[in-house]
């Protein structure tokens, strides 16, 4: 059982939520993601969700597209983000899952990067372009090593796809909320609370709910009807509107700890 499994037993055993923050890697250097990280668990963040940059991010709005060119012309890598990682694993015992397209775990190597992730300390990945039905072997090797495969369920999944995928899913089911890219949204969508209904049905697993949840009054809202919330596009925007700031960690911190009332 992985740090995941254990937040979420701890959480339901207390009639408690998951609060799940993104950030992208390097942004805007890996020193500060590193504080970051430590703040965040600081001010309640259950789990975080360490964003590799990628010059293609197809499923990521403009605030965490800008984040990433960012982050690559810093010269962040994969390589540096695990190292990260188990400088984290030092400190701080708190979840921390990759989000990463598949190339650059192409590039690295399906079974060099889960034995790497794992030997760090990640304990899940989201890999939003390697669906459950290419992604066989890297999930059979992945759930030998105890690293989290974590899968997307869409608005429009179907109830077969949606079993396919629990029975994949290792860690918790990410409900993407809107159909669409990531990014701060005014308003949930309508047929939210349904979808999640049907979802539970099919699974037993931890769901929560991402893209566009961005104010406290969402945060609480969706933590109603769901396991857990995961804010990203907004904590992003936070952190490039105080680049510069020498208190750039504790605004974040801050704006973070207000979202999760």
């Amino acid at each position: 059982m992985n740090r995941i499994d254990q937040r979420f037993i701890k959480l339901k055993k207390h009639g408690l939520k998951a609060f799940i923050a993104f950030i992208t890697a390097g942004y805007p250097d890996l020193s500060t993601t590193a504080k970051l990280v430590i703040e965040l668990e600081k001010r309640g963040v259950d789990i975080i969700e360490l964003g590799v940059p990628f010059s293609e991010p197809l499923a990521d709005g403009p605030v965490i597209q800008e984040a990433s060119g960012y982050s690559l012309k810093k010269g962040t890598n994969l390589v540096k983000i695990l190292d990260l990682v188990k400088k984290l694993r030092q400190t701080t015992e708190l979840p921390i899952c990759l989000m990463t397209y598949y190339n650059p775990v192409f590039c690295f190597g399906d079974r060099r990067f889960i034995n790497k992730a794992a030997s760090c300390g990640v304990d899940g990945v989201i890999i939003p372009d390697l669906p459950p039905e290419e992604a066989k072997d890297f999930i059979h090797y992945a759930n030998q090593k105890g690293l989290a495969n974590i899968c997307f369920v869409a608005p429009t999944s179907s109830n077969a796809r949606i079993k396919l995928i629990a029975e994949a899913d290792k860690g918790f089911i990410y409900y993407v909320s809107l159909t669409g890219v990531t990014g701060s949204r005014d308003n949930l969508s309508a047929d939210l609370k349904a979808n999640l209904l049907r979802i539970k049905k099919i699974t037993s697993k931890p769901v929560c709910v991402g893209f566009g949840i961005s104010s406290a009054r969402q945060v609480k809202e969706v933590s109603k009807i769901s396991d857990g919330v995961i804010v990203g596009s907004a904590i992003v925007e936070r952190i490039k509107e105080n680049i510069g700031c020498g208190n750039l960690v504790q605004r974040v911190g801050s704006f973070v700890e207000r979202l999760n009332v």
